[in-house]
């Protein structure tokens, strides 16, 4: 066994299981990314993937590892730098266990991540929503589950992961509803609910008999939902509610949309940014700030509140023939 094929398994089930605590979703994007990288610096190196050693992952090979996935697998530049930060992380555990391959382990150290333009963030407003979640039929119990899905997630802003991984017992519609969750980072939220959400969960909770420890919403063999299937369901829906609100086609709705959304209606609101934050489950502040950055209404009523210099408009006029000359230049 090379040193390589050691490390990375020490990597997992000691750094990353034993030390971190990293959750499953950790575990499984450091996985692929690292497998992924093995398999492209195999074909390169032309040798067998556990025959590889430290020193043939040099900067060179991770650089154009990197550009195999941009360009050739067709990943944005968030995934290139999101499997960055994975074989970093890899090399930096590395580095405390080989330090004769010190020279090899900062070069791949010091490569950069890519920087990238901030798009503004998608979200639906008011009619769109309600457009939304009309669409769903609930005469059929699936569109019962939908409804009560899609409801949940714009109010609370979970992540889709944090949804599919709800069960009964984490519903609480008593005194002071809410919701618990694990969410990224290992952190537990608690979420309150409004009445209208509670309404809708009684319904489907009278509906979805079963134990504490069940699966909230579940598909109708009784599994838990993936993502995909998620996804699959809200484009059906999107596209239903286009029919009657046109401006659902114009935007590329998908679940993470859905918690955009939450966090635009708590904005408008008046909540303060610290309170999405917390509401969300962000680790730092800034990144709640994108959803000031893409509130329109909320820039065009601080602009109102401005008063405007009393200055009239006009062209400079150079005073000298010389200066004015120049100017023309």
């Amino acid at each position: 066994m090379t040193s390589l094929a050691a490390t990375l398994q020490a990597f997992f089930t000691d750094r990353l299981i034993r030390q971190r605590q990293a959750s499953p979703h950790t575990i499984a994007a450091y996985r692929d990314t690292l497998r992924l990288m093995l398999v492209f610096a195999s074909a390169r190196r032309g040798t067998e993937p556990s025959k590889l050693d430290l020193g043939d992952l040099d900067a060179p090979l991770i650089g154009a590892f990197l550009d195999h996935i941009e360009h050739q697998r067709k990943n944005g530049v968030r995934t290139r730098n999101a499997r960055l930060a994975a074989i970093r992380s890899l090399f930096r555990y590395a580095a405390l266990r080989h330090p004769e391959h010190a020279i090899v382990i900062e070069r791949v150290l010091v490569i950069p991540p890519k920087r990238f333009d901030r798009r503004l963030v998608t979200f639906l407003t008011e009619p769109e929503l309600d457009a939304l979640l009309a669409a769903p039929a609930r005469s059929t119990w699936t569109g019962r589950r939908d409804h009560a899905l899609l409801g949940l997630a714009a109010q609370t802003g979970l992540r889709v992961s944090e949804l599919i991984g709800l069960r009964r017992a984490d519903i609480h519609l008593g005194t002071g509803a809410h919701v618990n969750c694990l969410g990224k980072g290992r952190k537990l939220r608690i979420t309150p609910l409004t009445s209208s959400t509670v309404a809708v969960l009684r319904v489907w909770f009278a509906e979805r008999a079963g134990r504490p420890e069940d699966p909230l919403f579940t598909s109708q063999t009784g599994r838990a939902l993936s993502r995909d299937a998620l996804e699959h369901r809200l484009a059906k829906y999107v596209e239903i509610a286009s029919h009657t609100c046109p401006s659902l086609g114009q935007k590329n709705i998908t679940m993470h949309v859905l918690r955009h959304t939450a966090a635009m209606r708590l904005l408008r609101a008046g909540t303060d940014t610290s309170v999405i934050a917390l509401w969300l489950g962000h680790e730092q502040i800034e990144t709640t700030q994108i959803y000031l950055h893409a509130d329109m209404e909320l820039k065009e009523r601080a602009l109102a509140k401005i008063t405007p210099p009393n200055t009239a408009p006009g062209r400079y006029r150079p005073p000298d023939k010389l200066l004015a000359f120049l100017e023309a230049l």
